[in-house]
């Protein structure tokens, strides 16, 4: 093979390099650094987080050197883009787990094997996505209209929360598979016996439960975070390598947050702002006859929404009480009741 090939408008060599990296990345995570469920702590959170925002802001350098410095501009903006929206995960991610009933320790295990399907499904639709507009230039206007359009809807209802009591994917999961009524270790699947056959077979656990629908969710999420990425770039390249370390840090910041999660209550509107700016300056740029909008200006614009978002939720919640994250969700009950 010659690894000099284009794939996507790169070397094939720039591909296989990026995903070397990241299976070195999952290897260390899951083979050696958390071999044991434990509960991970605040202060290990944070370290890893910062490591992995480290390598992903530090990858922009590496881009430049390869593509420019105009491309590790839109690649570090889509990254902050793709790290913000991934913000909104979290939250869902938190019910889930709440719901569910999984202790701290096994956490862990599910967000690993949940970025591993996000890494492939998200190859999967940005590989779609970039056919698409290759071929067909004017969906990158019907993208960025979706994101204004999802960025409004957001801000309209940005106090309603994820429903997992009359969650689809839970009860089509129910119907389809054999679930235990309980956790077994941090195992997936386990053989028992069938209550009605005596038959040993295979049920499901909780734990795989909460997989798949962090799975479902995080297709769902990408439905707007891959167009918003699109309308920073159309690089397939950048696209998906900001969107793929984004999410390689979402795990340590997810234990990081969890216990300040309502400290941000304002950052979905500031999301959904974003969402707006990121949709609308693709027309903006059309208008005023610039073949793209400047990357350092998106960046810039980005950092302001974010921040301001941010800053005003910590003063607004400055006196609140910690709180739960997960609102609307019936009080905490024996697992068997929700399965």
């Amino acid at each position: 093979m010659d690894l000099q090939t284009l794939f996507l408008g790169h070397p094939i060599w720039m591909w296989l390099g990026f995903l070397g990296l990241v299976g070195v990345l999952l290897a260390l995570d899951l083979g050696v650094f958390h071999r044991r469920n434990c509960q991970i702590g605040v202060c290990h959170s944070l370290l890893l987080s910062a490591f992995y925002i480290a390598l992903g802001v530090g990858f922009s350098g590496l881009v430049a050197l390869q593509l420019g410095q105009q491309a590790s501009l839109e690649y570090l903006t889509g990254f902050v883009v793709e790290k913000s929206l991934a913000m909104d995960n979290l939250f869902v991610i938190a019910t889930i787990f709440t719901y569910l009933s999984i202790p701290r320790e096994y956490q862990h295990r599910v967000l690993f094997w949940g970025v591993l399907g996000v890494i492939v499904l998200r190859a999967v639709m940005i590989g779609f996505g970039a056919a698409l507009v290759a071929e067909f230039h004017w969906v990158l206007y019907l993208f960025a209209a979706f994101l204004v359009a999802t960025g409004i809807k957001m801000l309209w209802s940005a106090d309603s929360h994820f429903d997992l009591e009359n969650n689809p994917v839970l009860r089509l999961a129910r119907r389809c598979f054999r679930v235990t009524d309980r956790l077994h270790g941090n195992h997936f699947f386990v053989k028992q016996a069938d209550p009605a056959t005596g038959r040993r077979v295979t049920f499901i656990t909780p734990l795989f439960l909460a997989l798949l629908v962090i799975e479902v969710a995080d297709v769902i999420f990408a439905v707007d975070s891959v167009p918003a990425v699109f309308a920073i770039t159309t690089d397939p390249y950048l696209v998906y390598t900001s969107n793929i370390f984004a999410i390689l840090g979402l795990r340590a910041l997810y234990f990081a947050l969890a216990a300040v999660m309502h400290r941000f209550a304002y950052l979905k509107q500031a999301l959904a702002i974003l969402l707006v700016f990121v949709g609308s300056k693709v027309f903006v740029a059309d208008m005023l006859g610039w073949t793209k909008f400047p990357a350092e200006w998106s960046l810039a614009v980005t950092f302001v929404i974010l921040g301001g978002g941010v800053a005003y939720s910590m003063w607004r919640t400055r006196a609140s009480p910690a709180e739960a994250v997960v609102k609307d969700v019936p009080e905490k009950v024996e697992l068997e009741s929700r399965l």
